[in-house]
């Protein structure tokens, strides 16, 4: 009897798929990581999912594994080092070897369909050596205020400074973008996220990218929705991190600041003048004012624009986001956590 020999006929998309490899690091995200993986898994059996947990100490864990029971594509790793830049290095090193393009996903985000899918077409059609895209804020349904003034004020230039991927509508090829996808051997190459870092891996990434010739394309068509911190406590520690990442790469790259980096210092630096001078002229209490003043303009524009009370809240949030930055960044300065030749 002659041998028919069958061969597999799969589709441009699937072939793409199986080219994929997804990394999410993960700490505590009880709250978050199962409807996370829930939009990046459905309709993605071929690709390669790998959750990069930093020791949870709540139900994280638990969730990936029973998810991974029903999902051979999804496994769940030790992070050892905990942060997120380990975690990203870790899976460029242990992705299956067909793997050649590397996608990083937050856990506190979700993700719309044929997202992974549309960053590995975009990466082949632009040229790029990797691809960012804008984040827009959200909050959970059940959200208090704060965290709802949050959500509304972050993306604006008051929040983040105008940064194109935050809550950006143009694309175009970027210094520095929200990292999304990489060709992994090329993300290698160059030594993968500084895993010293406290924060900025991204944007220091982005630098070494940069001098070494690469591009990094910025889709403002791929989205994703990510949900802001919920306490003060939180926002004040995700800032202050910001702040000191921020001063850390410029000391390590000598690059020069940009002028919306340097508000927030400039505000901590005009805030203390202010207090010094204030019981001795009224000078002192310009800065002051102006500041109230301008936070007040934002709220009431949030509480018009949005029709919510929440709005009264959105100061708050401000003053937060502005001091934590800036306090952590003249700390940086001044206590380095370590020294750059």
């Amino acid at each position: 009897m002659d041998m028919v020999l069958t061969h597999e006929h799969i589709s441009p998309e699937t072939a793409l798929a199986r080219r994929i490899v997804v990394a999410i690091p993960t700490f505590n995200e009880e709250d978050a990581i199962e409807a996370c993986l829930a939009s990046l898994l459905t309709g993605n059996e071929d690709m390669q999912f790998l959750v990069l947990d930093g020791g949870s100490e709540d139900r994280t864990r638990e969730i990936v594994a029973l998810l991974a029971a029903t999902h051979t594509n999804l496994s769940l790793h030790h992070n050892a080092k905990r942060n997120q830049s380990a975690a990203i290095n870790l899976a460029a090193g242990r992705a299956e070897e067909s793997r050649d393009i590397l996608i990083r996903c937050d856990a506190h985000a979700i993700y719309p369909p044929r997202y992974a899918l549309s960053l590995a077409e975009k990466l082949i059609e632009k040229g790029a050596d990797s691809v960012v895209v804008p984040m827009d804020a959200v909050h959970r349904p059940q959200a208090d205020c704060f965290e709802r003034a949050s959500a509304l004020i972050v993306d604006t230039p008051l929040g983040s400074g105008g940064s194109a991927h935050r809550g950006g509508t143009v694309s175009g090829f970027v210094d520095h973008g929200h990292h999304a996808a990489f060709w992994r051997q090329r993300y290698l190459d160059l030594g993968g996220y500084d895993e010293d870092m406290l924060a900025n891996q991204d944007a220091e990434y982005d630098t070494r990218l940069r001098g070494d010739g690469g591009k990094i394309w910025l889709d403002a068509n791929i989205r994703l929705d990510y949900f802001v911190r919920r306490s003060p406590r939180a926002l004040w520690r995700q800032y202050w991190r910001y702040g000191r990442g921020r001063a850390d790469h410029i000391r390590k790259h000598k690059v020069r600041p940009r002028l919306r980096q340097m508000i927030p210092v400039a505000h901590i630096v005009t805030s203390a003048g202010s207090l010094c001078l204030l019981p001795f002229s009224l000078l002192g209490a310009v800065y002051p004012v102006i500041y109230i003043c301008a936070l007040s303009g934002a709220a009431v524009w949030v509480s018009l624009k949005k029709k919510t009370l929440c709005g009264a809240m959105v100061p708050f949030v401000l003053s937060i986001m502005h001091t934590a930055w800036g306090l952590g960044f003249l700390r940086e300065c001044l206590f380095p956590m370590r020294r750059h030749g």
